[in-house]
């Protein structure tokens, strides 16, 4: 759909303003600790695009409250697990040897959208150090929630999304479904005898680029919308609209709860 065809698609445009109201419509509330998964393609035709959609949600929440995103760079890990595109085996030892470290400050996120990319670079927002799996924040308990990332779990216990639960966050997915949602990936530390593999990364130890090689479980998304679905069957979600996105609210906690039964069950 060309730009001409979003506008005429809306009575008004979406603003920063518009957009405030819609969250707080929603639920959003001052001083609200949320994790945001976004597509800024749902919301139609934005003024200022996911400029203003970050500053609605920073509108929304007030200097109280914290935005985390996840941030995520799965370029940058082994090149023998790639799947789209995969590349030539005689590639692999070239890639391990070349890839640029991580980098919080520079590194780009890489199929997060726009509205991510954005945010990574807003002012007094911070990002984690996990190189593949890292999450950008702002507000009060940003520093707190990004402060610490095993890389051996990226998604466990002691990450962000795990301090996110610790402090009763909430999930709000604008546009997307939950097979977007990350916060998923933390329940899936709670299935028995998950196998462990072996996974490389480029990154700076010592303030020197290195290849390192770590043992994590392998995530798997793949059962997250069947999750969701049956999880908003019995818990309260709250839903609406923001511009053109239907958007979805909902306390961590209680998913992640629900999640962990639901995924031992499943496998």
């Amino acid at each position: 759909m060309s730009e001409l065809d979003v506008t005429k698609d809306l009575k008004l445009p979406n603003t920063r303003t518009s957009m405030q109201e819609e969250f707080e419509k929603l639920g959003i509330e001052k001083g609200m600790i949320v994790i945001v998964h976004s597509s800024l393609s749902a919301f139609g035709w934005v003024c200022g695009g996911p400029v203003a959609v970050i500053q609605a949600l920073i509108d929304a929440v007030g200097k109280e409250g914290t935005i985390i995103m996840p941030s995520q760079t799965a370029d940058n890990s082994d090149p023998s697990g790639w799947q789209k595109p995969p590349v030539p085996k005689e590639w692999w030892p070239i890639i391990r040897e070349e890839m640029p470290a991580f980098d919080p400050r520079v590194t780009p996120t890489r199929g997060m959208g726009k509205i991510v990319e954005t945010f990574r670079a807003y002012p007094h927002v911070m990002r984690s150090s996990h190189p593949i799996y890292s999450f950008v924040g702002w507000g009060k308990y940003a520093p707190y929630i990004l402060s610490e990332q095993p890389l051996e779990a990226g998604f466990g216990i002691n990450s962000p999304l795990g301090k996110i639960y610790e402090l009763d966050g909430h999930i709000l997915l604008l546009g997307v479904t939950h097979d977007s949602n990350t916060s998923l990936h933390l329940a899936e530390h709670a299935i028995p005898n998950r196998v462990k593999v072996k996974k490389g990364t480029a990154m700076l130890e010592n303030n020197e680029r290195v290849w390192k090689m770590y043992e994590e479980i392998v995530y798997d998304d793949e059962p997250f919308e069947d999750l969701g679905k049956d999880f908003e069957k019995n818990y309260s979600v709250i839903e609406g609209t923001v511009g053109k996105a239907s958007c979805k609210l909902m306390k961590q906690r209680p998913l992640i709860d629900f999640a962990r039964n639901w995924l031992i069950d499943f496998y």
